[in-house]
């Protein structure tokens, strides 16, 4: 991806997108992907960063939920993990499969949960991870050994996917642009136009990189925004009800030592009827997580200290050492944009899991809901609808075989693995200059041709967008990556041609932000 041609290629004079989405997280991407697979000329614009929000605060699992097992949502589930296969064949280098334990204390729980997973397992049909399988009170603890055995019968064993969920989303990117798609992050909406009739023609886009003002044309325009979806609409009218409720969820970071093992634990039912998961992630233990209905959708969310008590608290019920502030690395919130439920009803279990797709009077189609796991379906739905907005036919959408941006059947090693291909061109730079070798700090296991890399390839323009997105620093330890932030940014002000004027104003930027990842001991 490059900045600079597709700039060019949004200046042409005359030309009429058929597809601009708005927002660049996992729904907005699934758009724009789905789009340019099927030959239509689409253009993506990111306010912020390529999931900057919600997309890039998930629980890391690609799954077809066990919890809407439960809910009765079926589905929803079939759709998952149906969803959840492709993925795993398209994306090996961003994707594998974990394997989980549910601590068993009571016959019921092993009764319920066998049968639960077993259905689980059936829905998944030839897409299956490998059979879910009770395992004695020995297995449990050798495989989790830091598990409380106090009453413990055992655990059922199942499989579900795990995942870099930015990282996906650079790749989902990349894969875009090879296909012709032109995305554009750090750009702005700032109008809509629209014919005498009311109907959609076009937007206005503000690059805030240079600031320069871009008039788009375009057949069909998607809110893709998430949590901000309901910005757009007002934008588009006024008097739009509200249709995202946020729901906030919180993840922290410890050592993966308070498990002691690979396995992922899954706790199915916590005293507020949540679930929570430890799950081994990049070599350290994440925990979470929360489902606290928020207001008002920011693009920052942090943590409350009761959600921080509630995952600590929950986690030490299940553990022999519990876990405490002092043990916390880091601490992420997320906001997921549920679709609202109907007036008058405040039930959050009414709040769908599912996306929907409505249609505005003026031709607007907004993408409410889902999540990361069917971020392809929800792209193949939403384009869809452009016969109904145009009348004009299109090829059925072609990206169940769609293979990832860095696809290789070869995974690299190590912290490599999630540039697949890319891999081997990273470290070439790194050949060709020697100083590009050193480590951004000494806990990450990154280097800095990475960094030039994230300028050159990815359209990172700030070092959060490095250290936060294509490098996961900030959120597996938000001090270190603030001690790599000078190195990061003055590598980045030669690749970007940036003065030192820049590189203080981004090192202020960032520690503000990484302040939010930090915690804070009481």
């Amino acid at each position: 991806m490059n900045r600079e041609i597709t700039l060019q290629r949004l200046h042409e004079k005359n030309k009429v997108w058929d597809i601009v989405v708005i927002g660049g997280g996992a729904s907005g991407l699934g758009v724009a992907l789905d789009a340019a697979s099927r030959g239509l000329a689409v253009a993506l614009f990111e306010k912020a960063d390529f999931a900057k929000g919600t997309s890039s605060r998930s629980t890391k699992l690609i799954h077809g939920g066990v919890r809407y097992l439960a809910q009765g949502q079926l589905s929803l589930v079939f759709e998952a993990l149906k969803e959840r296969g492709l993925l795993l064949k398209n994306a090996p280098h961003l994707t594998h499969k974990q394997s989980f334990l549910i601590p068993i204390y009571s016959w019921w729980d092993r009764i319920q949960y066998s049968i639960g997973l077993k259905l689980y397992d059936w829905m998944a049909g030839s897409l299956s991870l490998g059979p879910s399988k009770f395992i004695s009170k020995e297995e449990t603890l050798r495989r989790l050994p830091h598990l409380l055995a106090k009453e413990l019968q055992g655990a059922v064993s199942y499989y579900d996917g795990q995942f870099d969920d930015a990282r996906l989303a650079i790749h989902l990117a990349q894969t875009a642009d090879e296909l012709g798609a032109c995305l554009l992050n750090h750009a702005k909406i700032t109008g809509l136009s629209k014919d005498a009739s009311g109907k959609l023609t076009g937007l206005k886009v503000q690059d805030l990189n240079g600031k320069e003002s871009i008039q788009v044309q375009a057949k069909m325009i998607v809110n893709a925004t998430g949590v901000f979806a309901d910005k757009i609409l007002k934008f588009d009218n006024p008097q739009a009800p509200k249709t995202i409720q946020p729901s906030q969820g919180i993840h922290l970071i410890l050592d993966l030592d308070f498990l002691g093992g690979q396995d992922a634990l899954m706790i199915p039912k916590t005293k507020d009827g949540r679930v929570l998961f430890g799950v081994p992630w990049h070599g350290k233990l994440l925990l979470g997580t929360t489902d606290t209905i928020r207001e008002k959708a920011k693009l920052e969310p942090e943590a409350l200290q009761q959600e921080i008590d509630f995952v600590l608290e929950t986690a030490g019920t299940y553990l022999t050492k519990k876990p405490t502030r002092k043990d916390v690395q880091a601490v992420f919130a997320g906001l997921r944009p549920l679709a609202r439920p109907q007036e008058g009803s405040t039930k959050t279990k009414e709040i769908s899991r599912s996306h929907k797709i409505i249609v505005s009077p003026s031709g607007l189609v907004s993408l409410i809901g889902g999540k990361w796991t069917t971020y392809r379906k929800m792209g193949e739905d939403t384009v869809n609808f452009f016969t109904r907005i145009t009348g004009k036919a299109i090829p059925a959408s072609a990206t169940t075989m769609q293979h990832i941006h860095g696809y290789t059947e070869a995974i690299p090693n190590g912290h490599w693995a999630v540039y697949g291909s890319d891999a081997q061109k990273i470290q070439a730079l790194a050949v060709q200059d020697p100083a590009l070798a050193e480590r951004i700090h000494p806990r990450f296991p990154n280097i800095l041709a990475e960094v030039v890399w994230a300028c050159e390839q990815e359209m990172a323009l700030t070092v959060e967008d490095v250290l936060s997105r294509r490098i996961r620093a900030l959120i597996l330890n938000p001090e270190a990556a603030v001690a790599a932030a000078e190195r990061v940014a003055t590598t980045m002000a030669k690749v970007l041609h940036k003065e030192e004027s820049w590189i203080a104003s981004e090192l202020i930027d960032f520690n503000k932000i990484a302040e939010k990842y930090m915690i804070h001991t009481r």
